[in-house]
């Protein structure tokens, strides 16, 4: 029973469909394990565990008859504090809404109950989800299990790191210059952000509107690829709801053959040279791809030493104004020490509406060159952030760091994440594949090899 909770998504949910093992067996497991290590990670934040063992033994009665709800079925999973969860709180790390209690599901999140995942918890984030880091004034600190003085990143650290330890097989997280694929590296986990459009983000605090919807999507979190590949389909798709989504084809990874790939790699992107270790793992990365037989050259798309200065021009344009009206909306009064120090950049960087104008065109061009690029290419390999976990409280400062990240915002492709190396002192080094747009399946076939050929995700000594 120590050992469920690090299998594989896809091998829990076949366990229960097989019935060699009960959803109330699995998820007592995983309450078992967040009792056990939980306290050290402050990851999960909010738990429903009676709740949740309630609805596990009606899943395995509803199976017992031959009714299995979903390919998910009797699954426990985690929900990041950014998303509404019938029954349960939603504070989005503000003050003002301490003890939010959602009455009705996020679209993803009720995806992901109809395919029959139990919701087990609430997992950490910074407030408004809107930093690289995961702390707030409501719940405090989320501790990376590699190492307790790094950060488990932002905005999803706190769910990453809940599946790094093995509190929960997955979750949904949202991603607007890099939270989902920054935890996932912090704590040596798959992550995968979707194409710009892919999956509705209703339901998701703050919600998708202003500029925003410009660059934020969502996406699945996980252990394993082969997991990100599984819950993918179960999210995407429109809900006439949030006006951003579309109905667009998925392809298969299975049907992606590396060995018949033109692949790009970079391992500086003109604006943050990385760690040595981290331009080493990332070249291991392409040789590991090249040995499949894939063409594989340095390449990077023109105009990327520009997008980290396009997107925090257009996420700051305001000077904050959109931030500060949330929060009165809220009744926060009181900010964390995070989003008081993002404020203050943006007030900063604040422009007039000739000079956002002028930035909406600089995006679009920049996008452009991007698939341009893309023409050429199938997938490029890239560091997902210039350094490994940073030590709490340093990520205002390095903001530069995290332009790998925010270059596949910007452009709006897909980029999947996995774990190909670590750093001196243990942590983990994951390498971001890039596609073009709509071709998930490729960035998912490449991170699947380089999985198989790196190590993927190793368990933290907790």
């Amino acid at each position: 029973m120590n050992e469920l909770m690090f299998l594989s998504l896809k091998r829990m949910a076949a366990m229960v469909r097989n019935k060699t093992l009960s959803s109330a067996e699995l998820t007592e497991a995983h309450l078992d394990r967040i009792a056990q290590v939980n306290p050290r990670l402050n990851a999960i934040v909010e738990l429903d565990g009676e709740a949740a063992m309630t609805s596990a033994r009606a899943a395995d009665q509803r199976l017992a008859r031959g009714a299995a709800d979903g390919p998910l079925h009797g699954v426990p999973m985690t929900v990041k504090g950014a998303w509404d969860c019938a029954g349960m709180i939603n504070t989005g790390g503000t003050l003002g809404r301490k003890g939010f209690v959602a009455q009705q599901d996020a679209t993803v999140i009720a995806r992901m109950r109809q395919a029959g995942a139990i919701p087990i918890g609430v997992t950490n984030l910074p407030e408004f989800s809107f930093a690289f880091e995961s702390d707030n004034l409501v719940y405090g600190r989320t501790l990376n299990p590699y190492l307790a003085s790094r950060s488990a990143g932002g905005s999803g650290g706190g769910g990453a790191a809940a599946i790094a330890s093995g509190c929960s097989p997955f979750e949904a997280g949202g991603d607007l210059g890099g939270s989902i694929r920054l935890p996932a590296h912090n704590n040596g986990i798959a992550g995968l952000k979707t194409t710009l459009g892919r999956v509705p983000l209703t339901g998701y605090f703050p919600g998708p509107f202003g500029v925003v919807t410009l660059a934020a999507t969502a996406g699945p979190m996980a252990r394993f690829v082969e997991d990100l590949t599984l819950t993918l389909p179960l999210m995407m798709g429109p809900d006439m709801i949030d006006a951003s989504a579309v109905d667009a084809t998925l392809g298969d990874p299975d049907e992606v053959r590396p060995g018949k790939l033109r692949i790009a790699f970079h391992t500086h992107n003109g604006i943050q040279p990385c760690t040595p270790e981290t331009a080493a793992t990332v070249e291991q990365a392409a040789r590991q791809v090249a040995a499949s037989g894939s063409i594989v050259e340095e390449g990077i798309p023109e105009g990327t030493p520009e997008c980290y200065e396009i997107f925090l021009g257009l996420m700051a344009a305001d000077g904050g104004a959109g931030l500060r009206e949330l929060l009165k909306m809220c009744g926060t009064t009181e900010l964390s020490p995070l989003l008081g120090e993002t404020l203050e950049v943006f007030r900063q960087r604040a422009v007039s509406s000739t000079e956002f104008g002028a930035l909406l065109v600089r995006r679009d061009l920049y996008r452009m060159q991007v698939l341009s690029f893309f023409q050429r290419y199938d997938a490029l390999l890239c560091p997902v952030n210039a350094f490994p976990a940073l030590p709490h409280g340093e990520s205002v400062a390095h903001l530069p760091a995290f332009s790998y990240t925010i270059a596949h915002n910007l452009s709006g492709c897909p980029g999947a994440v996995v774990r190909c190396g670590e750093s001196a002192e243990g942590l983990p080094i994951n390498v971001q594949v890039v596609a073009a747009p709509w071709k998930e399946h490729i960035a998912l076939a490449v991170a699947s090899h380089l999985e198989q050929a790196c190590g993927g995700w190793k368990r933290p000594r907790l």
